[in-house]
C-alpha cells in the first residue's frame, strides 16, 4: 500500500512544486526589464487569474473523484464519459471568461489602487493571457482525469514541460524580439496551450485510440449525470469560496495592523504553503486510490489506505514541526534580509511551528472525501471551520495573536469535523 501511495504522491508533489514556477518565471523575466511597474503588473495580473482559476479548481477535484470510482468498477467507458463532461464544462466556462474579460478586469481594479502605468501594463498582460483560459481549465479536467486513472506521472511531465517552454518562449520574445510585457504574456500563453496539447497527445496515446469508439454521446450528455457532476462541483465551489474568505480576511486583518505585521504574516504563511505542497501529494493519493477502492466497494483496502495515509501524515508533520522549530529563523532570513521583519515574525514562530500537526488531518481527509465524492460532507466541515475562524476573532480580538489562534482553530476544526463525518463514508460503504 505504501508503494501505491508514493506512486501517486511523489509525482503529485513534483507537479505541485512546479505550479508557482510559471508565475516565478514571469516575475524573474520582468524583473530584468528595468521597470518596477512591470513587476507590479505581473503581480496584479497574476492575482486576477489566480482568483478566477482558483474558483474553478473543482474541475480537477470533481473529475478526479468520479473518474477514480469509475476506474474502481473497471468501467473505462464511464471514466471517459466523465472526462468529456468535464471538458464540456471547462471549455464552456472558458468561453464565458473570455466573453466577460472586460467586466472581470474592471471589477478587479475597483478593489486595487495602482498607477496608470501599472494598470496599462497589467491590461496588456491580461488581454493576451485571458485567451489561455481554455487551455488552463482544460488542463484542470485532464489533470483530474489522469489522477483518477491512477496516473500521476502524466500531470508531472506536462507541468515540467510547461515550465521549460514558458521560460524559453518568454525569454526569446522579451530579450530576442523586445516584446516587453506582451512577450512575457505570449510566452506563458504558448506554454499553457503546449500543456493542453501534451495532455491530449498523452491521453490519445495511452487511452484514447482504443476507447474513443466506445464513447456514447447520449450518455455523455445525460442530464442526470450532468446534474450529479454540477452538484458535486457546486459543493467544491462553495468550499473554495469559504477558503478564499478565510485566507483573504487573514491577509487583510494583518495588513490593517501595519506593514510590519503584514510582512511577518506573509513570510510565516510560506511555512504553511511549503507544508501544503507536500501534503497535497498525499491528499491526491487519497483521491485517486481512495476513489478507486470506493468504486470497487473494497472497504478493507479503503480503511488500510486511510491508516497508511495518516501514518505518513503524522511522520511528515512531526518532521516539519521539528525542522521549523530548529531552522525557522534561517528560513525567514532566506526569505528576507530585513532584520525588523524577521524579528517580528520570530514573535509568532510558535504558531507557524504548530501548523503541520494541526493541519495534516484536513489534507488527508480532503483527498478521501473528494475521492468518494463526499463533497457535501467536505463542505459542511469547511463551513464549520470557517465559522470557528471568525468566532475566535470576534470573541478574542487581540491583534495578531487572535488572528493566528483563529487560523490554527480553523485548520484543527476541519480535521476534527472530518474525523466525525468520515464515519458516514465508512457506514455507507458497508451498506453498498
Amino acid at each position: 500500500m505504501n508503494k501505491q501511495i508514493l506512486h501517486i504522491a511523489i509525482p503529485s508533489i513534483i507537479s505541485n512544486i512546479t505550479v508557482p514556477l510559471l508565475a516565478l518565471a514571469d516575475t524573474t523575466i520582468t524583473g530584468h526589464l528595468g521597470s518596477a511597474a512591470c513587476i507590479g503588473a505581473i503581480a496584479l495580473g497574476g492575482m486576477v487569474f489566480n482568483m478566477a482559476y482558483w474558483l474553478f479548481g473543482f474541475l480537477r477535484m470533481g473529475t478526479s473523484g468520479l473518474t477514480a470510482q469509475a476506474h474502481g468498477t473497471g468501467n473505462r467507458t464511464q471514466a471517459l464519459h466523465v472526462l468529456y463532461r468535464s471538458l464540456i464544462v471547462a471549455w464552456g466556462v472558458a468561453l464565458l471568461l473570455i466573453a466577460a474579460q472586460r467586466p472581470i478586469f474592471d471589477a478587479a481594479f475597483n478593489f486595487v489602487t495602482a498607477t496608470h502605468e501599472v494598470e496599462q501594463l497589467t491590461a496588456t498582460y491580461y488581454r493576451i493571457l485571458i485567451w489561455g483560459a481554455p487551455a488552463v481549465l482544460g488542463l484542470y479536467s485532464f489533470a483530474g482525469w489522469f489522477l483518477g486513472m491512477q496516473n500521476a506521472k502524466a500531470p508531472m511531465v506536462i507541468a515540467i514541460g510547461q515550465n521549460i517552454i514558458n521560460i524559453v518562449a518568454s525569454t526569446v520574445l522579451v530579450f530576442g524580439f523586445a516584446q516587453g510585457m506582451a512577450g512575457v504574456a505570449t510566452g506563458t500563453l504558448l506554454a499553457q496551450y503546449a500543456g493542453l496539447f501534451a495532455a491530449i497527445i498523452i491521453w490519445q496515446k495511452q487511452y484514447g485510440k482504443h476507447q474513443a469508439s466506445a464513447i456514447k454521446w447520449r450518455e455523455v450528455c445525460n442530464v442526470t449525470q450532468f446534474k450529479r457532476f454540477f452538484a458535486i462541483n457546486g459543493d467544491i465551489f462553495l468550499r473554495t469560496l469559504c477558503l478564499i474568505a478565510v485566507t483573504t480576511y487573514f491577509t487583510a486583518a494583518g495588513s490593517a495592523q501595519g506593514n510590519m505585521v503584514l510582512a511577518a504574516n506573509t513570510l510565516l504563511m510560506q511555512f504553511f504553503i511549503i507544508f501544503s505542497y507536500i501534503m497535497d501529494g498525499f491528499a491526491y493519493a487519497g483521491e485517486s486510490i481512495g476513489g478507486h477502492y470506493y468504486g470497487a466497494r473494497n472497504l478493507r483496502s479503503f480503511s488500510l489506505l486511510t491508516r497508511r495515509l495518516f501514518a505518513w501524515g503524522m511522520a511528515l508533520s512531526a518532521a516539519f514541526t521539528l525542522a521549523y522549530a530548529v531552522a525557522g529563523r534561517c528560513l525567514l532570513e532566506l526569505l528576507t534580509n530585513n532584520a525588523q521583519v524577521v524579528a517580528q515574525a520570530i514573535n509568532f514562530m510558535p504558531y507557524a511551528c504548530a501548523i503541520p500537526m494541526v493541519s495534516f488531518a484536513a489534507f488527508i481527509y480532503d483527498g478521501l472525501f473528494i475521492g468518494t465524492t463526499s463533497t457535501k460532507l467536505m463542505l459542511a466541515s469547511m463551513l464549520a471551520a470557517s465559522m470557528c475562524f471568525f468566532a475566535v476573532i470576534t470573541l478574542c480580538p487581540d491583534g495578531n495573536v487572535s488572528l493566528w489562534c483563529a487560523f490554527l482553530s480553523y485548520l484543527g476544526c476541519r480535521g476534527l469535523m472530518q474525523t466525525w463525518l468520515y464515519q458516514r463514508i465508512v457506514k455507507k460503504m458497508r451498506l453498498l
